[in-house]
């Protein structure tokens, strides 16, 4: 054999154990690649100021399933305010779904425009109250106003882990049949309110079965 002919042989067996080693690296940097244009979406969210451009897999999808116990003690003329779970949003009617809490300083700022979005809109608005302690969230209630059909407790944080909760507040327009069609990430703003939030509203309206 002559060198030549050892010499292109032995560089196509080099070549051979080369080509696995690159398809592990390609699966080892992957996962990087991956996790590298998430954190590109989301710092280009956060730097244009829209919070709301954040991804959300849950559009189009029917709501987690859950079922959440009441704000102990609170209560709205006598009655006592129920929880709630995935049930009560595919009833046939449009509802909001609204995550604080009282130690969140922009649920302060947003609770003013709930109460202007229930009022404008007659919507059902659900609140569910994250990680909080029983006292300061009625004492918040107490204090700005309780705009929710019924609070449920989130103690442990998992039904906003299901929900693709990234922080409060955050809130979903959820269709009749239980679908989300609308998720807004950060507090409402009276502009978001009149632009986005109400339009997503009336658009689930009428895309309703019962509106028909």
């Amino acid at each position: 054999m002559s060198g030549a002919t050892v010499q292109q042989k032995g560089s196509e067996e080099v070549a051979e154990v080369a080509r696995p080693r690159r398809r592990r690296f390609g699966w080892v940097f992957a996962p990087l690649v991956i996790f590298g244009a998430l954190a590109l979406m989301f710092f280009y969210a956060l730097q244009t100021g829209d919070p709301t451009r954040l991804p959300s897999a849950l559009i189009g999808k029917p709501v987690p399933q859950f079922s959440l116990e009441p704000l102990p003690g609170l209560v709205d003329n006598g009655q006592p305010v129920p929880g709630f779970g995935n049930r009560e949003l595919a009833r046939g009617d449009v509802s909001v779904v609204n995550f604080w809490a009282s130690w969140c300083v922009p649920c302060a700022q947003e609770h003013p425009v709930l109460v202007e979005l229930v009022r404008r809109t007659g919507v059902d608005l659900y609140g569910i109250n994250y990680k909080d302690q029983t006292t300061a969230a009625r004492r918040f209630l107490g204090r700005y106003g309780n705009p929710y059909r019924a609070v449920g407790v989130d103690g442990n944080g998992r039904t906003a882990i299901d929900w693709g909760v990234y922080g409060m507040p955050e809130t979903f327009v959820v269709d009749g049949e239980g679908r989300i069609v609308y998720k807004h990430v950060g507090p409402i703003t009276i502009e978001a309110l009149e632009s986005k939030v109400i339009p997503a509203i009336e658009a689930a309206r009428k895309a309703s079965p019962a509106s028909g």
